[in-house]
């Protein structure tokens, strides 16, 4: 999808150059923020090899937001119109901080707020009723605020064992890695949506079958319906292929 549209060109940058999309095209945002959903996603899975549990949270955090722009972004292309929102949305994504020069200038993100973003998804997505899934998606970024702030039952979460301490190399050990791990799952399965929807805003319906069909494929692997008996026995969730 990168490959068909405009490539970032290498412009005069500060004391040297870098790479910058010249259109400024609600397409080359989508692939950006698909870029580094990707990233991201794998990242948040190094930290639970490593029992990184808070920072974990903290990324996925992250995947949330990115997610959600993403939908915003694709839904102005498939289930339009594109709003004034979106252009306030893109015109603060594509801001620089400098002036091409040394001089930082002096700005302001005008991003358009989270719930409202949150509320275009679900209102075009959902225009029956879309209270659930607002609150749904609101509760779940409050829940994981508590990582990126450092708030207090969240940091408690690194505490415990025989005798009680702080676990700062690391939570494999305790009772909370079966969660995260299996919590991940949820974040590929939302990777492979996104790239669904980014190529269905590129008009690109080869693409799209591909990655339905690979969706059911990652189900079946997965084991999809891996459910609560299993975690209530201690099994951990299947590893992510």
């Amino acid at each position: 999808m990168a490959d068909a549209l405009p490539p970032p060109r290498m412009v005069s940058f500060r004391d040297g150059y870098a790479w910058r999309y010249q259109e400024g095209l609600i397409e080359q945002a989508l692939i950006l923020k698909l870029a580094r959903y990707i990233s991201g996603l794998r990242a948040a899975h190094v930290l639970l090899d490593h029992g990184l549990l808070q920072e974990q949270g903290v990324l996925q955090r992250t995947l949330d937001e990115i997610g959600e722009d993403v939908w915003f972004l694709a839904l102005a292309i498939t289930n339009g119109p594109r709003t004034e929102r979106h252009d306030r949305f893109l015109e603060a994504f594509w801001a620089e901080e400098f002036d091409g020069a040394k001089q930082v200038v002096s700005m302001r993100r005008d991003t358009p707020k989270r719930s409202k973003i949150r509320a275009h998804i679900h209102n075009t997505l959902l225009p029956d009723n879309p209270s659930r899934a607002i609150e749904n998606a609101t509760t779940i970024s409050s829940m994981y605020s508590g990582y990126v702030h450092a708030a207090a039952v969240h940091i408690l979460e690194m505490y415990g064992g025989i005798p009680p301490h702080f676990h700062l190399d690391g939570m494999r050990d305790t009772p909370y890695f079966a969660d995260h791990a299996y919590d991940i799952w949820n974040y590929y399965y939302r990777g492979i949506l996104l790239a669904e929807v980014t190529a269905k805003a590129f008009g690109a319906a080869p693409v799209v079958r591909e990655l339905r069909e690979y969706g059911l494929i990652f189900e079946r692997k997965s084991r999809r319906h891996f459910g609560a008996k299993e975690r209530a026995e201690g099994v951990p969730s299947p590893p992510v292929e």
